[in-house]
């Protein structure tokens, strides 16, 4: 590898634009090659990276300048791509989740493991100040031992607003396996990983119709459960309240809070990269708001391949860790499996907690 990591993307849909935005900021990153199933799109993403070029898919795999190739496919080609990637002796950054299911997700990780190449996994989004604060204020003791978290994701389906959503309600979809991961990465850097869990989960509505685009008016079929709910046994013992929904209009409550024996602490929107942190304290009044402590500070989608730039350079282990995915699909697999048997249901895997970033960085 050479002074800037040389990413290929493949797959130039809807979020490749947030990616390609993030990218172009950083000099440690550098995008060399773009390949979608349309060759037109794949040509209007490499425009804006001077000197990218669209190629197919066996070119861009087979590219003497791809270090890293950028996997922004929908969720049932992750592992496809990222086999096909590793095969050639790429390393990987995928969107989430790592694959379509666990037993892909372990072909995946064991595959790179064996090719002595990285595989990296997004939401990266923890990476930003708003986790990464609340990150800080937890290994400083500010809420004493936690014991408890709320996480709920509500809202009332992807398809009031994405052209083509169908993929959302498909297998690999569902509010558990697209938000999901951001909700569970956030709390396995908060509290760390889960050990058991228990979950219920429905179906108010087998079928959607898309509400924008030229193909506004569409039907189409609902093949997954569309609100999940559970409780999450965490290794530390610590309980979380968990909710992902597609069937609510609208609600007023946190997105994620941690209740500890000193007090609580209330975390920002994992979908995105900063937000207040609010800390109320055992004695208080009120909740106050903390200065952003740690964390990349005015980040988008990429910035993970930032962190696996440095991890490269520093021999060290990069923060958006497949062993971290792994265990996140893990755990919803784990909590379908529950909600479809009745039963609390242990969780495979586990994971190492990511080191927490020091202090705020910029991503110059």
């Amino acid at each position: 590898m050479g002074e800037s990591l040389r990413v290929g993307i493949v797959g130039a849909g809807k979020i490749s634009g947030q990616y390609s935005a993030t990218l172009a900021r950083l000099s440690q990153v550098t995008v060399t090659a773009v390949a979608d199933l349309d060759p037109g799109r794949a040509q209007l993403l490499a425009g804006q990276h001077p000197g990218a070029r669209a190629v197919n898919l066996p070119e861009l795999y087979a590219a003497p300048d791809v270090d890293v190739v950028l996997n922004l496919t929908t969720p049932n080609q992750h592992a496809a791509v990222a086999l096909a990637a590793i095969a050639a002796g790429k390393h990987v950054y995928g969107e989430k989740p790592l694959a379509a299911t666990g037993a892909d997700g372990v072909a995946v990780v064991e595959a790179a493991a064996a090719a002595g190449v990285r595989v990296a996994c997004a939401p990266d989004t923890v990476l930003g100040t708003g986790v990464q604060t609340a990150r800080a204020a937890v290994d400083a003791g500010e809420i004493g031992v936690p014991h408890a978290a709320t996480a709920f994701m509500t809202g009332p389906g992807h398809e009031r607003w994405h052209p083509d959503p169908e993929f959302y309600y498909q297998q690999g979809g569902g509010p558990l396996l697209d938000m999901g991961p951001y909700y569970l990465t956030s709390l396995v850097q908060l509290l760390g990983p889960v050990r058991r869990v228990m979950g219920m989960s429905s179906r108010p509505r087998h079928e959607r119709t898309i509400g924008d685009g030229p193909r506004a008016g569409t039907a189409f079929a609902v093949d997954v459960d569309t609100h999940v709910t559970g409780v999450l046994e965490h290794e530390s013992g610590a309980l979380t309240t968990l909710m992902m929904s597609f069937d609510i209009w609208a609600a007023r409550l946190p997105r994620i809070e941690l209740y500890g024996s000193r007090g609580s602490l209330s975390v920002p929107d994992p979908n995105y990269f900063d937000g207040d942190v609010r800390l109320f304290t055992a004695g208080g009044e009120s909740w106050r708001v903390l200065p952003p402590a740690a964390g990349y500070a005015d980040a988008g989608r990429g910035v993970g391949l930032l962190d696996l730039a440095e991890a490269l350079v520093e021999d060290r282990p990069h923060r958006a860790a497949a062993d971290v995915a792994l265990h996140v699909l893990d755990v919803m697999e784990a909590i379908q499996l529950s909600a479809r048997g009745g039963s609390s249901v242990s969780v495979r895997t586990t994971c190492r907690r990511p080191d927490r970033i020091s202090g705020v960085l910029d991503l110059g």
